[in-house]
């Protein structure tokens, strides 16, 4: 995985053995289904066939009672939960909210500066907006040890779940236990303000109010605070995580290939050109950079921020023929359809007209960046409109070129920039 030949070594074994085979993943009997249907398959079936399969390591650090974990009426009810939060009246008020803290970022971070290292830039900026939209702290001082609390946590999901001295997984373990404390700091302030009257029931509020808010507070549609816990941390990995792994990778593209940036910049200028001065984007600004999404989308094609995942099989399943046992793993990964040049032509090229509607059709489950179907990702749309306000901010005001000749890249569960990708930085105005 780290020396990203996965990819390679899942195109030959479907080639060798096609898109169904048996390997052995993690220690358990597991089942390599691959393809368009195949997807259908896996992100159409309800919980009566087969769940998410997590590893004891992630268990141990999210906890056991998030929408990762749960199954039939639960992760309904769950999922909900966060639609009330993610549903589109809401998320245009957001839009305000991100591009404030884009310009807040910039002008603390990149003006004045002749070079910057873009990834741990882009995770504080996705980190602070989630802090805000999530949690409500706008300005707040333990962000900063919440932050690095939570790369110790994703350093470790994946790990042995080995509790020893020094190793990755003690370390994301009692990382998990520092943020939950501050969780719960923050999920007691909220609760108190809902029942003194200071905040409503009925009112929006940030992801927690959401939460608290569920059923009223009370009786059995209540979430309890292990749920209220384990649910904030899995949305903060979904949100801060793999949004900042797409901008970074997105930018590495900007500042590699001029034709790309060059588009997305004209644009992006053609919608600068209607604001006044420091006047935010909206809801309807986002909707216009159609380009720019088209981009982002390639960019989730050629490295998808999640790999792939498992499940595991529930019953005995019948599929194209074959028989999955009952409590079998059954893994599925991007790559086989996203490399597909049977439906991205020349697929090896980063082109954002593989999302040309007018040029190229994608079938439906065939692009994953988002899981797709039943199973697509709640946050897919909160995601679009933080990436496309940082993009929009950052290429109105910086021509970017890499510095240096590495822009490799290193796959740890998510691929990371091997040297956090370095570029420079040329202000528009100067």
């Amino acid at each position: 995985m780290k020396a990203n030949k996965a990819e390679k070594w899942l195109s030959d074994r479907i080639d060798r053995h096609g898109p169904v085979s048996k390997l052995t993943l993690f220690g358990f009997p597991t089942v390599l289904l691959s393809g368009t249907e195949a997807n259908r398959f896996l992100f159409s079936s309800d919980s009566t066939v087969m769940t998410l399969q997590q590893p004891q390591s992630f268990r141990k650090i999210f906890g056991t009672r998030n929408l990762l974990e749960m199954s039939g009426e639960e992760h309904r009810r769950m999922r909900a939960v966060f639609m009330r939060f993610l549903k589109p009246e809401m998320l245009k008020e957001y839009v305000g909210v991100m591009d404030g803290e884009v310009r807040r970022h910039l002008e603390m971070n990149w003006r004045g500066k002749e070079t910057v290292t873009v990834f741990p830039l882009i995770k504080t900026l996705t980190f602070d907006i989630m802090c805000t939209l999530f949690f409500g702290l706008a300005q707040c001082p333990r962000k900063t040890q919440m932050l690095r609390d939570f790369s110790h946590i994703m350093d470790g999901i994946w790990s042995i779940p080995l509790d020893l001295p020094f190793t990755s997984f003690r370390r994301s373990v009692k990382a998990s236990a520092r943020i939950r404390r501050s969780l719960l700091d923050i999920i007691q302030a909220k609760r108190s303000a809902l029942e003194s009257g200071l905040a409503s029931l009925s009112s929006h509020g940030d992801l927690i109010t959401c939460f608290l808010r569920m059923g009223g507070g009370v009786g059995p549609e209540a979430l309890t605070e292990e749920e209220v816990l384990d649910n904030s941390l899995i949305a903060m990995a979904a949100a801060h995580e793999t949004t900042s792994i797409v901008l970074t990778f997105l930018i590495r593209c900007l500042a590699i290939d001029a034709g790309v940036y060059e588009a997305v910049l004209q644009e992006q200028e053609e919608i600068a050109q209607i604001k006044c001065p420091g006047e935010a984007l909206t809801w309807e600004d986002l909707n216009k950079m159609d380009y720019t999404w088209r981009a982002a989308k390639e960019t989730m094609r050629m490295i998808p921020p999640v790999f792939g995942n498992v499940r595991r099989a529930v019953k005995d399943i019948e599929y194209n023929g074959y028989v999955i046992p009952k409590g079998w793993q059954i893994f599925w990964a991007a790559s086989p359809t996203h490399m597909d040049e049977r439906i991205f032509p020349d697929p090896t090229r980063f082109d954002p007209s593989h999302f040309d509607d007018k040029s190229n059709v994608v079938p439906p489950y065939s692009f994953v960046g988002f899981g797709a179907g039943p199973r697509v990702c709640p946050g897919n749309e909160f995601a679009r409109l933080e990436i496309l306000t940082a993009i929009h901010h950052l290429v109105t005001q910086y021509k970017l070129e890499i510095s240096g000749t590495d822009t490799t890249y290193t796959r740890d569960l998510l691929p990371y920039p091997s040297k956090g990708l370095v570029v420079r930085l040329k202000p528009k105005n100067a």
